[in-house]
C-alpha cells in the first residue's frame, strides 16, 4: 500500500477534512493534497508530525514491515485498539475473543461434519 492511500484512509477513519488535518499539521492545505493524491511525499519533520497526529510510526504510514508483525492488519488492530478510549479498549478485545470463540466452534463443526 502507498503512502498515499495510507494517509487517505486514516483521514477517512478519523473523518477530518483535507482542510482541518493540513490546519492541524500547519501545513498548506496544497502540499497535504499533493500528500493524498501522491504526486509528493512529505520530509521528515511533516512524516513525523503525522505519525504522532494519527498515533501511527512512520513505519506504518510507509507501510514498512519490520518483521514485528505479519501483515499491515496486525498493525491496524494495534492502532485502532490505542485510539479508543479504555472501556472501547474493553469492548474491543472482547469482541476480538467472541470472534475467536465462534471461529473456533465453526472450524470444530466443520471438522465433524467431514467424518
Amino acid at each position: 500500500m502507498m503512502f498515499s492511500d495510507i494517509l487517505r484512509l486514516l483521514i477517512e477513519e478519523r473523518g477530518l477534512t483535507q482542510k482541518q488535518l493540513a490546519k492541524d499539521l500547519q501545513i498548506a492545505v496544497s502540499t497535504l493534497g499533493g500528500y493524498v493524491q501522491g504526486t509528493s511525499e512529505p520530509d521528515f519533520d511533516t512524516l513525523r508530525r503525522i505519525a504522532e497526529y494519527f498515533e501511527v510510526s512512520s513505519d506504518y504510514l510507509l507501510d514498512f514491515r519490520t518483521g514485528k508483525t505479519k501483515a499491515h492488519g496486525e498493525d491496524d488492530v494495534l492502532r485502532i485498539y490505542r485510539a479508543l478510549s479504555p472501556i472501547q479498549q474493553e469492548l474491543y478485545i472482547e469482541q476480538g475473543k467472541v470472534l475467536l470463540r465462534y471461529s473456533t466452534k465453526n472450524t470444530e463443526h466443520s471438522e465433524n461434519s467431514e467424518i
